[in-house]
């Protein structure tokens, strides 16, 4: 019943967020303009919407686009963040604007769990190479550039950021656990996961009042990329996209550890990018959780001022792995592919990248803006004046791309609302492995 009600609050909440989705399309993309002249500039102001996604400071391009507005009369970006909700929200409603061919902005976001499906529809996309962003090879990792390109190898899409892997954790709490807090000392406390787990129940048995993690969700999907790593970079879905779920060893290994932090008691049983979890970040209601480079603009933007200097980053266990990133793409639909390329080709250069890093923590997937002292050398204040780039440009550098299938969204969503029913009791322990493999079937087609 409790689940049942869970599940009825949610699309209820997904309903009135696509009626909002809805009414943000019609109030958006570019029909202020009137088509290019001879010289190619456009005859009248033309405004480019950017639709993205994302919680706390999302894609971070408050100052890059303030930027480019002031120098760019004619050009002008407008910047909407349709919701937090990727698997849920965005992308279902994002794949119907597409097919309709009317909705979508003229620049979109794309999450890593949707590029496969985007991939597999070349004719939902501008060829970004028919306006010379194909020379932006150079700027990528070769495997973040080969993901832009469509199943009829043309460009579609240009990276913005990669993940990388941390930490975030709550100082205060931590010292009113008798934990170190110095950020150094406080990576020693947990080479492995098996250590995180005794340090969770520590912390437990100190502070009453706060949880130790935020949820399962987080902490599943940092160990699910760790484990991919050693079983062929796979997840749910095969490099043949075939269904993987019950098979790959990586799932279960994540799964397991998600339903042990929850029986141990050491969560706060919120879902990630829900509500709840949004407002348990002012409340304190929990002092771990874990945080892709991305995920400090999250964590900073929800959490809000008041809470400044008392988030911290520290060393995950296990070492490093990558949870996230994102790409532009320029949907065909768009009345103004020229200006749209120019506005994607412009948020994901160098200067674009390093500012989103400075501003929100997206480790920047351009190598150039990577190598860029400003990237580097960055601390963010928001975190103690973590040293973000040091922490996050290495791992940068080395991660190990995960393959992700066509309908991985689909299945994310399904696995990671077992695993968070688990958590919050809705679905027993001892049933959840088969509701899940089963669920994740269903999603997948």
């Amino acid at each position: 019943m409790k689940h049942t009600w869970r599940r009825g609050r949610f699309l209820a909440v997904a309903a009135v967020t696509t009626a909002a989705l809805a009414l943000s399309a019609a109030c958006g993309s570019g029909d202020s303009g009137s088509g290019g002249t001879a010289s190619g500039e456009p005859a009248e102001k033309v405004t480019i919407t950017v639709q993205t996604f994302g919680g706390g400071k999302n894609f971070g391009y408050d100052e890059a686009i303030a930027k480019w507005n002031r120098e760019n009369p004619n050009i002008q970006i407008k910047h909407v963040n349709l919701t937090d909700q990727f698997e849920q929200v965005y992308w279902p409603q994002m794949i119907q604007w597409l097919q309709a061919g009317n909705g979508a902005g003229d620049v979109i976001g794309i999450d890593e769990g949707g590029m496969g499906l985007a991939k597999a529809h070349p004719e939902w996309w501008v060829d970004l190479g028919e306006y010379g962003l194909d020379k932006r090879k150079s700027d990528y990792a070769e495997w973040k550039w080969q993901n832009g390109i469509d199943s009829s190898g043309k460009l579609f899409a240009l990276g913005t950021d990669v993940g990388g892997m941390s930490i975030c954790y709550r100082r205060d709490l931590f010292e009113k656990a008798g934990l170190p807090t110095d950020r150094e000392e406080v990576s020693k406390l947990w080479p492995t996961w098996d250590d995180f787990l005794e340090v969770g129940k520590k912390f437990k048995e100190k502070v009453k009042d706060a949880a130790f993690v935020d949820g399962t969700n987080t902490i599943y999907n940092v160990v699910l990329v760790q484990e991919a790593a050693k079983n062929g970079n796979v997840t749910y879905f095969d490099t043949s996209n075939n269904l993987i779920v019950d098979k790959n060893p990586a799932v279960k290994t994540a799964f397991d550890y998600a339903v042990k932090l929850s029986q141990e008691g050491l969560t706060a049983k919120l879902r990630n990018f829900s509500e709840e979890w949004n407002t348990g970040f002012k409340k304190s209601q929990f002092a771990t959780l874990g945080c892709p480079s991305w995920m400090l603009g999250v964590v900073s933007g929800n959490a809000g001022d008041e809470l400044k200097g008392k988030w911290d980053v520290a060393a995950v266990p296990g070492g490093g792995g990558n949870w996230g990133g994102s790409w532009l793409a320029v949907p065909k639909q768009t009345k103004h592919p020229k200006e749209a390329a120019m506005v994607a080709d412009y948020l994901t250069g160098k200067e674009a990248q390093v500012s989103v890093f400075n501003y929100a923590g997206n480790m920047p997937s351009n190598t150039q803006a990577q190598q860029d002292p400003a990237v580097q050398g960055a601390k963010d204040e928001y975190f103690n004046d973590a040293p973000k780039g040091e922490i996050f440009a290495k791992s940068a550098a080395e991660l190990q791309p995960v393959f992700l299938g066509v309908k991985h969204t689909q299945v994310k969503n399904a696995v990671e609302q077992v695993i968070s029913a688990v958590d919050d009791g809705s679905v027993p322990a001892d049933q959840a492995w088969q509701k899940l493999v089963d669920d994740a079937t269903k999603a997948a087609g």
